[in-house]
């Protein structure tokens, strides 16, 4: 390689190193940075070198220059196996010498931004100086108005309590006063209502009074004719055979009084769904029954209720009127006397007995008699269920009691109690029937403990089964 051709080949080398890092001689920031020029000339006399290593010096032309110039390229090649090393050597040396140079730049690059960052930091420095200078001041001034600011706070939070103390006293005052006037409110209209109460109650007393006096009067004037219109039919007829009208229920009553028994029934006892609505009420007790008998069916409503429920039942009633309904119903009923009836059965041959609105039309002395045959001819555990208007309610004696002719007395439930007892009957069980302010709502302006002593339910009924 020629001379010319070397040099042009570092100067290019030269040339771009400069390009590529142009701040590293002059330095474009304040940051002092090393000069490499004299690394980088160290570095291209190096290469020249490496490069010149196996070249023959150029001499003048000639015969004798020709052989020395061949002498010198045959030792030259013949050495090259000798020098191979430290070419290798220089060459890496020089790489080395490259590497120190680049890692060079990076620490100048590095100085230069962080330069750069240091006049930042100068900026930033310069900028919180006057902050620093016065925090001091503006401190002081923001603690002074913290303190007052704190003070006021305080002051309202005081004031505040105050007016809300202030404010719940006044509250509790009026509620006080309002409840105290409530309270004497409560108290005078209590004692107004009180005075009218007493005032209504003694003068519906008085009316009932006046009412049970005319009722009792009208009662004795009654007896008193039928009295006298018994012995004057004794006095021109001889006696007829045994009274069933006196064990007869309402029904034969009015047959042998010679009464519609239908129109009778409508209007004293109740159209028959009214009746059998009532009479719902003992259905889950005859369940499961196999032979029951109803004492004085009527109009048939209570074996309806049977039939439907699939339990097999008939009736006796003195009425032929009212045994003929019930047959041209599909029921199982006939003319019967019930002490009659009940001495053909043998004992124990019924699982149950209804006995509604009956007990009433017999004279007291045969009752326990009635109750007494009746048990007999029930197996053990065999229910029977006895219906009957309630003389513990004064309002039957002022409108239902008296409207059948045929009723003897009123048959108290704690007497019927006795008589099933001593029948055998126990587990009874006492139902209250029909609320007599039903039918008449007036009673509702009586006191409730009053009206359920005196008027409560219109029947009673006595549910019980045969012990043994």
């Amino acid at each position: 390689m020629q001379s010319d051709e070397l040099v042009s080949i570092l100067q290019a080398v030269r040339d771009r190193v400069r390009a590529r890092h142009p701040e590293t001689a002059a330095g474009g920031v304040e940051v002092p940075l090393a000069d490499l020029m004299p690394l980088v000339h160290a570095r291209d006399a190096a290469l020249g070198k490496v490069a010149a290593i196996g070249t023959v010096n150029p001499r003048r032309g000639g015969p004798l220059n020709a052989l020395v110039q061949g002498w010198k390229r045959l030792v030259a090649r013949a050495l090259d196996w000798h020098v191979r090393e430290q070419v290798e050597f220089n060459r890496h040396a020089v790489a080395s010498v490259d590497a120190a140079i680049e890692a060079i730049n990076d620490v100048n690059r590095a100085l230069i931004e962080f330069g750069r960052r240091l006049d930042s930091l100068r900026e930033i420095e310069l900028q919180t100086e006057d902050l620093r200078r016065h925090w001091s001041e503006w401190r002081a001034g923001w603690e002074q108005k913290l303190a007052q600011t704190e003070i006021r706070f305080l002051r309202s939070v005081a004031e505040f309590q105050a007016a809300a103390q202030h404010h719940s006293d006044r509250m509790d005052a009026n509620f006080r006063e309002s409840l105290r006037l409530q309270h004497s409110d409560f108290a005078g209209a209590l004692e107004r209502a009180n005075l009218e109460i007493q005032k209504r109650l003694g003068s519906d007393l008085e009316r009932m009074r006046g009412d049970f006096e005319r009722v009792r009067g009208d009662f004795e004037h009654l007896i008193h004719d039928e009295l006298r219109l018994i012995r004057q039919r004794a006095a021109v007829a001889p006696p007829p055979a045994p009274a069933p009208l006196a064990q007869a229920p309402a029904a034969a009553a009015a047959e042998l009084l010679g009464l519609d028994y239908a129109r009778f029934a409508e209007r004293f006892r109740g159209a028959e769904e009214y009746v059998k609505t009532g009479q719902k009420v003992y259905l889950p007790y005859f369940a499961g029954c196999r032979a029951v008998l109803d004492i004085g069916c009527g109009r048939g409503e209570f074996l309806e209720h049977l039939r439907d429920a699939g339990v097999p039942a008939r009736g006796i009633d003195l009425s032929r009127e009212s045994v003929a309904l019930c047959r041209a119903k599909g029921l199982e009923a006939e003319t019967a006397d019930l002490f009659a009836y009940l001495g053909s059965l043998s004992e124990a041959t019924l699982d149950g007995i209804f006995c509604s609105q009956v007990v009433e039309h017999l004279e007291p002395a045969r009752l326990p008699e009635m109750i007494r045959l009746a048990a007999s001819r029930l197996e053990p555990n065999g229910l029977i269920a006895i219906e009957t208007p309630n003389p513990e309610c004064l309002a039957i004696f002022a409108t239902h009691f008296y409207l059948d002719p045929t009723h003897t007395r009123p048959v108290p439930h704690p007497l019927l109690r006795f008589y099933l007892e001593e029948a055998g009957i126990g587990r009874i069980e006492l139902l209250r029937l029909s609320p007599a302010v039903e039918s008449m709502p007036s009673l509702a302006s009586l006191p409730p403990d009053f009206r359920e002593q005196f008027f409560g339910a219109l029947d009673y009924a006595l549910v019980g089964r045969k012990l043994s």
